[in-house]
Parts: C-alpha cells; sequence; structure tokens
C-alpha cells in the first residue's frame, strides 16, 4: 500500500481537487486501494487555481497528515503581467475593470522590483476562497457584492524581473504562505503606474517539491494503465525535508508510538521528525529537551 507523495505538474484548466481525484481514479485503477477499507487517503498540499500550472503536491496515505505543512510552506512562482488593464478576478478570466495606456519601460520596473522585496502589506483579490461574515469571497463577488478583505502582512523573500517586451513582463517570485500571485501583479502595476492583470500563473516548487519531479498526466495516466507506480512516488518525509530527523531506539521508538514524551535530549528547539532505521516514526516537537507528539505515522518497519 503506497504511502508517500506523488508531484503533478498540473495543467491549465484542471482545479487541485479534480487533480486529487485523477490520483485517486488511477490509484484504483492499478488495484492499489482495493484492500483498505474506505480505500486509500488522498489529499493535495496546497492549492493552485485552474488558471495556474505546475506544482501540485498529492499525498497518498499517512503522508496525508503532512498536508497541512505544505499550505504553511514557502512557494516559488513563475509569472507574466499584462499591463494597460486590470480585471476583477486579476487574471485573464474576468471582466476589465480599468485600462491605462501607460507601458512601463524595463528600468521603472527594475527599480521598483526592490520595493516588493520582503514584508509587505497585501490585500488579497476579491475572487478568492477567503470568508467574509461565513462567505466565500469569491461567492460573494460572483453576486455582484462588493467585498472588502483586510490588507494582510506576507513576505516575498525574492522577486526577479526575468523578461519585458513593454506589453507585459514576466518574475520569478519565491513567496510566503498567504501571498496571492494576482495581488501582486495588481499592486506592481499600480506603482508602475498603469493597470494589471495576470496572464500566466506557473508554480515551480512547494514547499521541498519542485517541477524536476513534477509527473504530467499522461504519465499518472499510464500508471492506471499498469506502469509501475515507485519511480514516481516520493517517501513520506520528502515532505519533512526542511526539519532535522532524529534516530530513535526501539525502546524510544514504541514510545513515541504510544505518543509518550522522551525527555532529556539535547536538541534545539522544534520539529524534528523522528525514525527508527529508514522508517518514519513521528513529527515531533522539541521543548527544553523534551520531545512530544504532534502527528504519528503508522507506517511498516524497513531496515537500514
Amino acid at each position: 500500500m503506497p504511502h508517500g507523495w506523488i508531484i503533478l505538474d498540473k495543467p491549465l484548466g484542471l482545479g487541485s481537487t479534480q487533480g486529487v481525484a485523477a490520483v485517486k481514479r488511477v490509484l484504483r485503477e492499478a488495484g492499489h486501494n482495493m484492500k483498505l477499507k474506505g480505500g486509500l487517503k488522498v489529499g493535495h498540499g496546497g492549492t493552485l487555481d485552474p488558471l495556474a500550472t505546475g506544482v501540485l503536491p498529492i499525498a497518498l496515505g499517512e503522508a496525508t497528515k503532512l498536508t497541512g505543512r505544505m499550505l504553511d510552506a514557502d512557494k516559488v512562482y513563475q509569472f507574466t503581467v499584462a499591463f494597460g488593464a486590470e480585471t476583477d478576478t486579476l487574471d485573464l478570466e474576468g471582466q476589465v475593470v480599468a485600462e491605462s495606456a501607460v507601458r512601463p519601460t524595463a528600468a521603472a520596473i527594475k527599480a521598483l522590483v526592490p520595493r516588493f522585496t520582503g514584508p509587505i502589506e497585501q490585500v488579497p483579490p476579491a475572487y478568492s476562497a477567503l470568508k467574509v461574515d461565513g462567505a466565500r469571497a469569491y461567492d460573494l463577488a460572483r453576486a455582484g457584492e462588493q467585498v472588502a478583505l483586510a490588507a494582510r502582512r506576507v513576505t516575498i523573500h525574492a522577486l526577479s524581473l526575468d523578461a519585458t517586451d513593454g506589453a507585459s513582463a514576466s518574475f520569478t517570485a519565491h513567496v510566503s504562505k498567504g501571498t496571492y500571485i494576482r495581488s501582486l501583479a495588481r499592486d506592481l502595476a499600480l506603482a508602475l503606474g498603469t493597470r494589471g492583470h495576470v496572464t500566466r500563473l506557473h508554480r515551480v516548487k512547494a514547499g521541498p517539491f519542485r517541477i524536476e519531479a513534477a509527473i504530467s498526466l499522461d504519465i499518472l495516466n499510464e500508471i492506471g494503465k499498469g506502469a509501475p507506480l515507485e519511480p514516481h512516488l516520493l517517501p513520506l518525509e520528502a515532505g519533512l525535508d526542511d526539519i532535522p530527523a532524529l534516530s530513535l531506539d526501539p525502546e524510544q521508538a514504541r514510545a513515541v508510538r504510544q505518543g509518550r514524551v522522551l525527555t532529556g535530549l539535547p536538541l534545539d528547539d522544534g520539529l524534528c521528525w523522528a525514525r527508527t532505521g529508514q522508517t518514519p516514526v513521528a513529527l515531533i516537537e522539541i521543548l527544553s529537551g523534551t520531545a512530544t507528539v504532534v502527528r504519528g505515522f503508522n507506517l511498516p518497519d524497513v531496515a537500514e
């Protein structure tokens, strides 16, 4: 039974939940969840709009316990902003709501980039999944209601101008959780004295997962027809690549599996993942040398 990650190179037009459904279908066709009550658990680690492409981490089995960490992870996007028009959705899907004849120069764009690097205040798009008085913002916006979302603090770790032709500009952005690239595009255009919207959005990294590890829908469908899953399945611990590993002896592993704390550990405070041999046992938190279980993993032992 598979536990780990399939990194899907999500194509244009496919929603994140549709990507999960495609993986479920393929695994069912390949017989991977035939013996499990309720079927194999599958979930995604970070929503990607239908008009966006690229890295969509899909967790299988015990790895679904880590999808929350993926939602909180940094992301890297490549995107293109068309200048001269702003749409209500801030992308190609919407209706034009404002226009400008101004087309910024490459020099002006390059000079602006540092202003949008580091902690910034950002107002999310009206067409977003954020809730306003219990309702999704995009539902209210589609119903014609005015949506007023509060500014939020996000971090742009890095932003670079990749190319510009006067009518548009392409960027690469390394951003914190909660950052909306559509809002970033809007704000960049406004700061340049014009209007703009996103015409291309491609995620090249989500947490530890890079586009190089992603597979196409065609390759995914081949798995359903009998091609091996293993070459495309990353281990559960691939989702823990950003934190240290702690090796446990058999007695410690037994204690952690029972949810008991470990004390006297000479480790820095923070999260780490515990293992016995090559088998992940739990995600644990260290505080003053004491380890408590955050999430336990029910995996068969694998020898060194």
